[in-house]
């Protein structure tokens, strides 16, 4: 995608443009984004999702059993006849995994990474139906599907914000509207980090919300030195050879702390591990038990099914990436990852990018020895799989 080329989803301005101007700065407000938009699942098959074991989705109430009740799913189906007229809302994430014509939606959104896309949410609402005034900690884009939302936009939030005391809702206690619009079909607001917002149904509504994934700090310090620990020996530890008599023994001193510094910076420094730990975090799908490949599969019997015609696509709940390490290729795959010889590099390429693989779009690389043992092995581990299957 050039980057200088206007987009239609961004309101005729470029890629370049909204990350330069408004990306984690400011919102912008698009117009038909996406002309002529339909919802590809409607407020029924949205229902039929919520009621699954195995998808992630919940009921906010405003005025239920108590303000502002939230109810977990799986829901069962009477659940939904049970509700009031307005003033609620059913929010079921990660619906690109599920159904596949709401994945392809996030094909205009390349212009970001896609390891940083976390998921599509999509909520429906009665009239009146809200989560109430929020913020969250990550960039989304809210795609209006079905029928009309008013959006509010507030002051910028930070941890000292004041919230409703609620055990499962961050609701805040103060919300200081600065703009306000109506969408439609089409219509899309982005709002960076931070920026307080509250969106209530006009009508009945769905609303698509493209989220996107920032680990906190205190996430990549935590999980990152989990991940280092796996590489250090227990005599790796706190030393002071070069140590001097000490005039205060109670005393900790400058040198100590050097030293300690000294023992994190060599390890922490380490670019590799830094990469691959990264990659690993950044693709780990939001459902691992999607992600389950056949126990075993021969090259052989892999091969043969591709010479047959038959086509590879990737698992809806996979996550690939790729990087560079010198002159090799680093392939992060759904919470894993494998080095590769740097004449791979066309072949991850397609891998991540292409929607189906098959024998006329895989060629020369089914000759390749690295390339067939690459692709049968994303079968095996579940990133991959036949489309028949």
């Amino acid at each position: 995608m050039n980057p200088d080329t206007p987009l239609q989803l961004l309101g005729g301005i470029t890629a370049r443009e909204f990350l330069r101007d408004y990306w984690q700065k400011k919102p912008l407000l698009i117009r038909q984004a996406i002309p002529d938009f339909e919802s590809p699942i409607d407020a029924d098959e949205l229902a039929g999702l919520a009621l699954e074991e195995e998808v992630e989705s919940r009921l906010i109430i405003e005025n239920g059993e108590r303000p502002w009740e939230l109810r977990r799913g799986p829901f069962a189906e009477d659940e939904f006849s049970k509700l009031p007229e307005r003033d609620w809302t059913l929010l079921v994430q990660a619906v690109d995994q599920f159904v596949p014509e709401v994945s392809e939606l996030l094909e205009n959104f390349r212009f970001l990474p896609s390891w940083r896309i976390d998921d599509v949410m999509i909520s429906y609402a009665a009239p009146g139906g809200s989560v109430g005034p929020h913020f969250d900690n990550y960039d989304v884009f809210l795609l209006q599907g079905h029928g009309k939302r008013n959006w509010k936009i507030g002051q910028m939030c930070n941890t000292e914000s004041p919230l409703l005391a609620h055990a499962d809702l961050r609701i805040l206690a103060e919300f200081e509207a600065t703009d306000e619009w109506v969408l439609e079909p089409g219509d899309m607001l982005y709002l960076p980090p931070r920026l307080a917002h509250c969106g209530v149904a006009v009508d009945d509504c769905m609303t698509y919300s493209v989220g996107f994934r920032a680990p906190s700090a205190a996430e990549v310090l935590t999980h990152f030195t989990d991940f280092l620990s796996q590489f250090l020996s227990d005599e790796e530890r706190y030393t002071d050879a070069d140590a001097v008599p000490t005039a205060d023994p109670h005393q900790i001193q400058r040198d100590a702390l050097d030293r300690l510094k000294g023992l994190l910076a060599e390890h922490m420094s380490d670019e590799r591990l830094l990469l691959t730990w990264f990659g690993q975090f950044m693709t780990e799908p939001r459902y691992p038990e999607l992600v389950v490949g056949p126990e075993e599969v021969e090259e052989e019997d892999f091969m043969n099914e591709l010479e047959q015609g038959a086509i590879l696509i990737r698992n809806p709940s996979a996550r690939l990436a790729w990087s560079e390490v010198d002159d090799d290729l680093l392939l992060f795959a759904s919470g894993q990852s494998r080095y590769l010889p740097g004449k791979l590099r066309e072949l991850l390429k397609m891998i991540c990018a292409a929607d189906a693989l098959h024998a006329d779009n895989l060629g020369e690389w089914l000759k390749d020895e690295d390339g067939r043992g690459l692709l049968c092995e994303l079968v095996k581990q579940g990133s991959l799989g036949f489309a028949d299957e």
